[in-house]
């Protein structure tokens, strides 16, 4: 099989790569358990100074990894700049925290001593999609690694340079030889890697279709799995908010890289009282939108990835209207090269359309109007994902009460759902499960192990037997 990256922007193939033979794939696999064993036992000093290189590498080539990310996908360069500093972040962010996250817990017990200690589990596999081509794959690693693990990539088919480029950055930082690798071959491939003795872990994110087989796999060969998959985000507005802020912070919400993010807004659900100004608002935000070449720094909207996701996503539309949904802005495919579609705005939804039932992966918005607030909470838990939300309002403490009550891994009130390296990240429902970032991220990947030191200091609750 050969891998082409293809730009979104002229349908022209930039590059084709060959599939990693049987032979490179087991040498792979040979480096990143040798690297692992060494790596484990490697200073949390070390480990930090070389991840600090790694994030001065990418902000020293931040250029030329964006342009990369943009011509692979699309995506506006403006926002592939923005990436790359986000991965840095990352990386100074572990490189400064590791310690405080992993550092041995003491725990009294029985014993004369005890705690808890955090160890590695070994060499991860990573299953990444094309979206945030650097981002999803530094997001896993940084921690994975910081933690002592090694780390093995499987990305996206359609992003194989910037793939190649990631273990660049590694190698380039001064990393052990192993220590990431990444692998150009199909997702047929996956499994017999998943099942190989030398792989300890796997995280995937993508769609819940894809995270089901992960799981599947990973399940019969009894190996942690953490999935991040689909999300049909709510974005609550009650008759309270500031519209006009909801609305500026809507647009982004929804049409950032061109909308294909897990955690893009994707359904807008409004009291129905301010439904219609709210909507006018939104639809005058994104009309001002300047689609274009994303190579443009002036671009905030590009095309979306593939020719055939542009299909499904005027499939979805089609079949929404046909089902009565009205087309407020948009609705079409701009006519110049490339998978340009134009933002859109579907108002009139019911909870059975396609753009409410489903993941729309593009820059398609739907607005569903709602009773009151209470509506509003049961229409977004209507859903099959459970990613993120956003809830405006003026009202903190009330906003407090109904975050309790939306079925998402995250909640922002009067904001934009984003992930952030100090916060947790992941979801519920068919969004997955597990967490990445954070301090409870990068103990995804290690072994909670108890250490106890006797002899016992007291009697034990419970006399204490084999198990």
């Amino acid at each position: 099989m050969a891998f082409q990256s293809i730009n979104p922007a002229t349908e022209e193939v930039e590059a084709t790569l060959d599939e990693h033979s049987p032979e490179e794939v087991e040498q792979a696999l040979a480096d990143v358990w040798q690297a692992f064993e060494g790596w484990r036992k490697t200073s949390l000093g070390e480990r930090s100074r070389l991840m600090q290189a790694a994030a001065r590498h990418l902000r020293a080539n931040k250029e030329r990894y964006a342009g990369l990310m943009t011509a692979e996908m699309g995506k506006p360069i403006k926002q592939s700049e923005a990436e790359v500093e986000k991965c840095a972040w990352n990386c100074d962010f572990y490189a400064e925290h590791t310690g405080t996250f992993l550092g041995d817990r003491d725990t009294p017990s029985s014993a004369t001593q005890s705690y808890v200690a955090f160890d590695p589990l070994g060499p991860v596999l990573a299953v990444m999609p094309w979206n945030f081509p650097f981002w999803q794959v530094f997001r896993f690693a940084v921690p994975a690694i910081m933690a002592g693990n090694s780390a093995v990539l499987k990305h996206a088919s359609n992003v194989p340079r910037s793939a190649l480029a990631i273990e660049e950055v590694f190698r380039e930082a001064g990393f052990p030889d192993g220590i990431f690798r990444t692998l150009l071959i199909p997702s047929g491939k996956v499994a017999p890697i998943i099942e190989d003795d030398r792989i300890r872990a796997v995280t995937l994110t993508g769609s819940d279709f894809a995270g089901s087989k992960v799981a599947e796999v990973s399940g019969r060969a009894l190996k942690k799995n953490v999935l991040e998959l689909g999300g049909s985000d709510p974005f609550i507005v009650l008759a309270d908010a500031d519209l006009e802020a909801a609305a500026t912070t809507a647009v982004n919400a929804r049409y950032q890289n061109a909308g294909q993010s897990c955690i893009a807004a994707k359904r807008f659900i409004v009291e129905d009282g301010v439904a219609d100004e709210f909507t006018g608002l939104f639809v005058e935000a994104a009309q001002r939108l300047r689609l274009g070449d994303p190579a443009e720094h002036e671009t905030e909207l590009g095309p979306v990835a593939r020719g055939d996701l542009l299909d499904d996503l005027e499939d979805q539309v089609k079949r929404s209207i046909g089902e009565g949904a009205d087309i407020v802005a948009g609705g079409h495919r701009i006519e110049r090269k490339g998978y340009f579609y134009a933002p859109t705005v579907v108002s009139n939804v019911s909870r059975t359309m396609p753009v409410f039932a489903e993941e729309t992966f593009g820059p398609v918005a739907a607005v569903v109007r709602a009773r009151d607030a209470e509506d509003a909470v049961a229409l977004a838990n209507e859903s099959q994902y459970g990613l993120g939300s956003a809830l405006w309002t003026r009202d903190i403490e009330r906003g407090r009460s109904l975050a309790r009550d939306i079925e998402s891994g995250s909640v922002f009130i009067n904001g934009m759902v984003a992930s952030d390296p100090r916060l947790p990240f992941g979801g519920v429902k068919r969004s997955g499960y597990g967490r990445e970032l954070g301090e409870f991220g990068i103990r995804e990947f290690v072994n909670i192990k108890t250490v106890w030191i006797g002899p016992a200091r007291e009697q034990a609750t419970t006399p204490p037997t084999a198990e």
